[in-house]
């Protein structure tokens, strides 16, 4: 009797198959981590509700007025803030010794990377889903419509898709991925909060508006605001886009190289 299978070898899964496998793998992991569903779900909520009933009438004469200023904002600095989570799990593959199952395994190199984040963004389209949606129940009435929205949260999708490569080598190098959480912290409160999120900028000192009118964020913001109400700027849209490409430029051939050498 032969010792061999007989059977053809199986062929090796494609590039894209592998990336929608482990980005399978990456959504799952969120049933497994719940407080990644805080600040999915509960985190954004409560600072809808918050800011709108506590702050919407001194800021903008009434909630109803505030809250279509405010919901775009709120959808950026959701998304730009759960980022940090595609270097968080990468952090958890590493320290649980994952690394070593993937080399193992006859696949496309860097679909696990490229998996994490696509499951990124199932998690970012989650949470602006949220938002939006209690906006609705608050008031909130894009002027552009489905097509405004959608525009508006694809965009956002890109810029945090950006900013997922700089959390993907911070993830590679700290020891835990309670640092990555910790070194997110320290970037991106003042990125998102120095920005017109949550105000207007003209009431500003005129050092902290010229702080806030360079801030990716910002035009992020005004992109968002525009694409929803139906009176967007080109080069609100045009800055994100560059800044997008810019910054996944720099950092995703650092990443890629730095996931290679961690292998």
């Amino acid at each position: 009797m032969s010792l061999l299978a007989t059977t053809p070898r199986p062929p090796a899964a494609s590039p894209w198959a592998a990336t929608l496998t482990l980005g399978w793998r990456a959504m799952l992991k969120i049933k497994h981590v719940p407080f990644q569903l805080f600040d999915v779900t509960a985190f954004p909520l409560m600072m809808t509700l918050m800011f709108t009933y506590l702050f919407g009438g001194a800021l903008a004469g009434s909630p109803r007025e505030y809250v279509q200023y405010l919901i775009p904002g709120i959808v950026v600095q959701t998304i730009v803030f759960i980022t940090v989570y595609t270097g968080v799990g990468l952090n958890g593959d590493i320290t649980k010794g994952l690394f070593d199952r993937f080399r193992s395994v006859p696949i496309w190199q860097p679909a696990p990377i490229f998996g994490a984040l696509l499951g990124d963004v199932f998690r970012y389209t989650t949470a602006a889903t949220m938002v939006i949606l209690l906006g609705l129940v608050m008031g909130f009435r894009p002027a552009a419509g489905v097509v405004g929205v959608v525009a508006a949260v694809a965009l956002i999708i890109l810029f945090a898709l950006s900013l997922s490569w700089m959390w993907i080598i911070v993830g590679m190098k700290v020891q835990s991925p309670e640092s990555v959480m910790t070194s997110s912290f320290l970037l991106l409160f003042p990125l998102t909060m120095g920005s017109n999120i949550f105000v207007d900028p003209r009431t500003m000192p005129g050092w902290l508006r010229a702080v806030v009118a360079v801030n990716p964020v910002t035009h992020l913001a005004d992109a968002s605001r525009g694409l929803m109400h139906g009176n967007v700027a080109a080069r609100d849209v045009v800055w994100v886009l560059v800044a997008s490409a810019v910054v996944t430029a720099v950092f995703a051939p650092i990443a890629l190289r730095m996931y290679h050498r961690e292998r």
